[in-house]
Parts: C-alpha cells; structure tokens; sequence
C-alpha cells in the first residue's frame, strides 16, 4: 500500500514538470508546425525547398540540446542534494557552453548549401533552403541560450515560466511569419526568408523575457544564477563537457538519421520530399510531449539521485516511460485513423497538383503512427539515463540502434525492393523498436547496479 503510494506520488511529482515541459516543447512544435504549414501556402516546391532548410537547422538545434541536457542533469543532481552554491557555477558554465557551440555552428550552417549541393539537392530547392538557413541562423545563441536557462528552472522545479513564454512566443512566431513572408503592414514580401527572420526575432524575444523572469522571480532569486555569469570554472565546464558530449553525439546519430531520409527524399523528388516532410512534422509534433516527459524524467531521477534515493531513481524512470508510451499510443491511433486530415493541414488536396503527395503521406502517417510509440519510449529511458549520469553507453547504443539496425534495413526496403520513402520509414521503426528495449533494459540494469552500492562516489564531482 505504502509503495502504490509513493508510485502515485510519483506520477504526481512527474506530471507537475512534465506538464509545464510539455507545452513548451509543444509550443515549439507548434511554431515549426505552423512554418511548414505557411511554407505550403507557397506550394509544394517551396515546403520541399523549407523542408531540407528546417531539417537542417533543426539538426544544429537537436545536437546543441543534447549537449546542454547536461546543464539540466547537473543541476538537478546538486538541487536534489542541496549544493546550492554549485547552481550558480553550472548556469553560468551553460552560457559559456552556449557560446562555444552558437559560432561553430552559425557559420556550418551559413554555408550549408554548398554541402546539400554535394548530396545531389534538386537545384530548383537550394536557393529557397539558403534563403530560409540565412536568417534563420541568427536566431541560433539566442535558442541556446533558452535552452540552457530552461534547464535550469526545469532543475529547480519551476518550469511553467518556460510554458508560459513559450505559447506566448507561438503568436509572436505567426504574426512575424505572416507580416514578413507576405509582406504586410509596409514590411517587404521576404517569402520563405520572411519566416526564418520571424523565427530569429522569436527566439531572441524569449530568451530575453526568460532570463527576465527568472531575475524577478521570487522562488529562483535566492539561488543568485546570474551571479559572476562571465566566470568561467573549468572544472564545472568540463563535467558539463564530460556528460553532455555523448548525449549531443547520441541526438545528432537520431536527427542525422532522419537529415539523411529527407536528403534521400529529395532525390527522389519533391513529391517524396514533401510527404516525408509531412509526416515527419506530424511525428515531430506529437514526439515534444514524450519530450517534455523525458526532461522531467531526467531532472526527477536526477534529484532522487541527489538525495540517494535509488528506489525513487527507478521509480522515476518506470514512470515517466510508461506516462510516454500510453501518451503515444493514443496519438498512433489518432494518426492511422485520420490521416487525410492531417494532410489537409498542409496542403489542399482538392488541388490535382496535390494528389500525388496526399497519397504518398496517408501511407508514411500510418508507418509513423507505429514509429513513435517506440520513439516515445527510447526518448524517455534516454532521459532517465542522463539523470543517472549515463550518457556515454547510450550513445553505442544510439549508434547501433538508429544506423547499423535502422538505416541499414531502411535503406535494404527502399532500394532493394523498390520500397523508397515508406522502406525508409520501416526501417526507423525497427531500429528505434530495438533502441527501446536495449535502454530501457540498460536503465533498469544500471539502477539495480547503483543499489548494490553507495551513490557517494557519483556524487563526490558535485560536492
């Protein structure tokens, strides 16, 4: 009676993160949702021409929040033990780490064009790809540096800030797209640039009112994060390094995973490209909740670690997958139900021109409907072994799953037997149907390994 207890307490504790957390990665969703659905109204060249510009950016955004993940992990680890002193260190540590990863990064992707242009990319989509990628990557330290600071206060249990923002930055985002794409209110018509500036002018906003809120907040005033930001502490720095670069390598083998299928996509042509575009912002879409959960889970976990609570550790993980997997199932038979439907969110099908492409989607939407309910999984025991400060087994893991299972069997069905975008798709289903088992197995595996000892020495670099 006392352990169903202390589970329903935990799926209490999980939801009050996991709520807030969600909706923020929601709402980011949403933005990108509304993009692409804004990128269709230009027609279907410039959504496929959008699409290798959003996937790319996309992938610059996914590697840098894995390496940042470590902001989070860390300080829930020292909130959970009481080492308050330390979370000044950490946040601070988190800018510079946003720094030392924004300039690299802006200049790839300034440039990345001439490296599309090597894997075969339809000359008709570049120029529309560089003029999306060349404004929306001055927007990059600012998403950074949300990020960061949204792991924060997600460590410290306060996390509806970033909610809060975050859906108020869904109108900001709409409004900046249809004012500079078509050109309202004495604004020139920008095109599809017009929605990358609308995404860079979004992400420095938030930012901005982000690192307000938590300077006004009375909850987080006491911890001092802003305090010496420009110090750099080398040893906190390279634990933050230590943990968060095999937890970016593990995001960037996923979301390369999925960069190369839309640059095979695009091959095949821009009926392939557009449907895939399609349902993987469907998949995208629905995948930020489990997201948001995985976070909490990450910072649960990672407080129970903090306080030795190693039955609170697993409970934690067994929690926030089995709240991603029920989540995920019901959004699966959303999607093979109604599929049509969703198509029709991104282009009109009464239009012959679309036909093609809505035939094409209704097929990929039901393989994604499978997809992510182990895609939720995988997410979510990822995030609870970065709680445990896991990351660098996961990452072979991530390696073998995604790539030598995934890719390889995807790319057999596409060109062995003809299958092309749907072979693709298949084939990711299996490989994230074996990364989660293998980390759900290695979460619960490396818990039963912490009981048998005491957690003082994992801790120790924290004191």
């Amino acid at each position: 009676m006392r352990s169903k207890s202390f589970f329903i307490q935990e799926i209490q504790a999980c939801l009050q993160l996991a709520i807030p957390l969600a909706a923020a990665q929601l709402s980011e969703a949403v933005i990108n949702f509304v993009d692409t659905i804004m990128m269709g109204q230009l027609g279907p060249k410039v959504l496929a021409g959008g699409a290798l510009g959003a996937v790319t950016f996309t992938t610059f955004l996914i590697v840098s929040t894995g390496m940042l993940s470590a902001v989070g992990a860390v300080a829930a680890i020292a909130f959970g033990s009481g080492n308050f002193p330390k979370l000044r260190l950490i946040n601070a540590q988190g800018f510079w780490l946003t720094l030392l990863l924004s300039f690299p990064f802006m200049l790839l992707i300034w440039h990345f064009t001439l490296i599309l242009r090597q894997f075969g990319q339809s000359e008709d989509h570049l120029p529309l790809t560089q003029a999306y990628l060349q404004s929306i990557v001055w927007g990059l330290p600012a998403a950074l540096g949300f990020i960061t600071l949204r792991n924060m206060t997600s460590a410290l249990n306060r996390p509806r800030l970033v909610m809060i923002i975050m859906v108020a930055g869904i109108l900001l985002n709409v409004v900046g797209n249809y004012v500079l794409m078509f050109g309202k209110w004495g604004f020139p018509a920008l095109g599809i640039a017009g929605i990358g500036w609308a995404s860079t002018f979004a992400f420095w906003v938030k930012f901005l009112l982000l690192g307000i809120g938590i300077f006004y907040d009375p909850h987080l005033k006491p911890y001092h994060l802003f305090a010496r930001c420009y110090s750099i502490h080398l040893r906190v720095l390279g634990e933050l390094l230590r943990i968060g670069t095999p937890s970016a390598l593990l995001f960037l083998v996923e979301a390369s995973l999925f960069t190369v299928i839309t640059y095979l996509m695009g091959i095949w042509g821009t009926v392939s490209l557009a449907a895939h575009q399609i349902a993987l912002q469907t998949a995208a879409t629905t995948f930020m909740i489990p997201l948001g959960i995985a976070h909490a889970t990450t910072m649960r976990v990672g407080q129970n670690l903090g306080r030795c609570d190693l039955k609170g550790v697993k409970r934690s993980g067994l929690v926030g997958i089995l709240l991603s997997s029920g989540f995920m199932s019901l959004m699966a038979v959303i999607l093979w139900i109604f599929p049509e439907f969703i198509v029709n969110l991104y282009l009109d099908i009464r239009q012959s021109e679309n036909i093609a492409v809505l035939s094409l989607s209704k097929n990929l939407l039901k393989v994604a409907a499978i997809f992510q309910i182990f895609d939720g999984i995988q997410a979510v025991a990822n995030g609870a072994l970065r709680g445990i400060k896991d990351t660098k087994i996961p990452l072979i893991i991530g390696i073998m799953c995604y790539w030598l299972v995934g890719f390889s069997s995807g790319y057999f069905l596409a060109q062995r037997l003809g299958l092309q975008a749907i072979g693709l798709w298949l084939g990711c289903v299996l490989g994230l149907m074996t990364a989660a088992v293998v980390l759900t197995w290695r979460f619960f595996h490396q818990v039963s390994h912490l009981s048998g000892q005491s957690c003082e020495p994992i801790l120790r670099d924290l004191s």
